[in-house]
């Protein structure tokens, strides 16, 4: 079981909706591990704008282990969407604003959307011309891309919810006695 981030995108408004902190059992995501540890720790650093968190702080609050994110953190810091401080007081922070950086960016850093243009059978015949079916598929693809690109981390912080967009440790069960 793991704990994660849910985007629900509502399509007569053409955004993510809000976001919700389910659990996982080992589902069928369309995004990988990496994103979601990725868009975690970046709403986590985008809660705390300005401030510097050190990666033992982001993987409590995350929920991701350690190891797999200073990777995670390592790409990010590469992309150029957060830095990192050594020392007392160091830690890592976003490089700007949450109200510049979108869902997209963070997807783009980690794993990108990959668009369909070709034929993904390879069908001469089709090249670059897609099938009904494949064509829709890239018109999936790229309403996602557009909904993440027209949705920033301050947005899901700013969103009336119930549901905090970073992780609770979910209550334990107690043991019968």
């Amino acid at each position: 079981m793991d704990l994660g981030i849910h985007f629900v995108y509502d399509a007569a408004n053409r955004r993510l909706a809000r976001v919700v902190v389910v659990q996982l059992f080992h589902e069928t995501s369309m995004f990988s591990q990496t994103v979601e540890y990725a868009l975690r720790a970046m709403v986590h650093l985008a809660d705390r704008a300005g401030a510097y968190c050190t990666t033992d702080q982001i993987s409590a609050a995350t929920h991701v282990p350690k190891p797999y994110l200073s990777k995670v953190l390592l790409v990010l810091n590469r992309a150029g969407l957060i830095h990192s401080r050594r020392g007392v007081g160091g830690g890592t922070a976003l490089t700007g604003d949450p109200a510049s950086v979108t869902i997209l960016d963070v997807v783009s850093a980690v794993e990108p959307l990959k668009r369909i243009r070709n034929c993904p059978l390879g069908l001469t015949t089709h090249g670059a011309r897609l099938c009904p079916l494949h064509r829709r598929l890239d018109h999936a693809i790229a309403s996602v891309e557009q909904a993440f690109g027209a949705t920033t981390l301050a947005e899901l912080l700013a969103e009336p919810t119930s549901s905090k967009p970073l992780c609770e440790r979910p209550p334990r069960k107690r043991a019968k006695a």
